[in-house]
């Protein structure tokens, strides 16, 4: 893994910045209408995929010692965003259902648009926020999430998929032949379920019940509550609904990066429940320079579930000696996950090698192949 010099704070950070764009350009949509509506999913998907193939590779990695002090400016872009999300949301509710421009069909448009900037930006973002040890900013994590009505996904995220990745009891880890819809349609009960079960268990080892309010679903509920009320306030009944629409589509960006982040991808079971630490390998990495300015590196997935406590400039790119690669980076590889038989057809044959580089002495998988859900106990 070639490395870099110690991090130019400012210069290394603003590729990241790029992201705030997606604001003047989803206003943009709102105040036109038309084709307009098209620019923040063309921007998202197709911009950087081209982008990506432009610029190629981002191969070179920060000192993962870098001090705290070198990431202001790369800390910044996470904490201003979510204010800039709320009004952005709160204005477009109160624009779409204010104005005489926009058809209902156009208003549609438009709030697909911003699901899918509150899920490629505002839950990537909230992703980041909820591994720091800042409360402060666990709970910025906490409001972006309650935009999307997502709010389980921290404990589900912290509790459930970090230490089960890669097996039976992980939700979100899709397996090998399951189609992204048979998949979407699994992990919306399950992901609940795990989460809301892993925060029970750890207040009965406490001796307390799950309606103890320090049971943080008590706060989910309550922050989701107040966003879905404000939608009301603010644009009525058609608001509520652009509300929930908007959070519906980021929820399934979201699902879609959760995928493909760990598709066919298993740990080795040891016998009698135990299974191996979790490794670069049990993670897709993708070194893309573009779309990792967009989703804050979160494509060096594999270095994330290595080590989680590291903060996005600082995760390091694997090399195909340590981690599996996609062939190209989330934007591209999301679509493709739309296709099912696209999607076999691409990435089959990679985890089957991955396998043979990685588990040759594994002569049947067929019990890793199941997409079976026990609950944490």
């Amino acid at each position: 893994m070639p490395s870099s010099p110690q991090l130019s704070p400012l210069s290394h950070a603003l590729p990241f910045w790029m992201t705030l764009l997606l604001i003047p350009v989803a206003l943009i949509g709102a105040l036109n209408g038309g084709w307009y509506l098209l620019l923040v999913p063309m921007m998202t998907w197709y911009l950087f995929t081209l982008l990506d193939f432009l610029l190629g590779l981002e191969t070179a990695n920060a000192d993962p010692d870098t001090d705290e002090s070198q990431l202001t400016w790369h800390k910044a872009i996470t904490l201003i965003w979510t204010p800039i999300q709320f009004l952005m949301l709160y204005w477009m509710i109160w624009y779409a259902t204010a104005t005489d421009h926009l058809s209902g069909g156009e208003a549609i448009l438009l709030f697909f648009g911003v699901g899918v900037i509150t899920g490629t930006v505002g839950i990537t973002y909230s992703h980041e926020l909820m591994h720091q040890k800042d409360k402060g900013e666990r709970f910025l994590g906490d409001i972006l999430l309650s935009m999307t009505l997502y709010s389980h996904f921290r404990s589900e995220h912290l509790l459930v998929h970090h230490r089960y990745v890669g097996t039976p009891r992980d939700p979100v880890t899709a397996r090998y032949n399951e189609g992204f819809f048979r998949f979407f349609v699994r992990v919306l009960k399950a992901s609940f379920l795990s989460a809301f079960r892993a925060e029970a268990a750890m207040l009965e080892r406490k001796g307390k019940p799950w309606s103890d309010l320090s049971n943080p679903f008590w706060r989910y509920w309550g922050l989701q509550g107040f966003m879905l009320l404000l939608a009301i306030l603010i644009g009525g009944w058609a608001g509520l609904f652009l509300f929930i629409w908007q959070a519906f589509i980021a929820v399934w960006q979201l699902e879609l990066v959760n995928y493909v982040e760990h598709y066919g991808l298993t740990r080795k079971h040891l016998g009698e429940g135990k299974y191996e630490h979790v490794l670069p390998r049990h993670s897709w990495n993708a070194a893309h320079k573009a779309s990792n300015w967009l989703l804050i590196n979160l494509q060096r997935h594999s270095d994330h579930h290595y080590k989680p406590s590291r903060r996005f400039p600082l995760l390091q790119n694997h090399t195909e000696t340590d981690a599996p690669q996609l062939p190209h980076g989330y934007p591209l590889m999301t679509m493709a996950a739309m296709v099912p038989p696209l999607w076999r057809r691409v990435m089959n044959p990679r985890v089957r090698r991955w396998r043979k580089m990685y588990y040759p002495e594994v002569a049947d998988w067929k019990p890793y192949n199941k997409a079976r859900n026990p609950m944490p106990r």
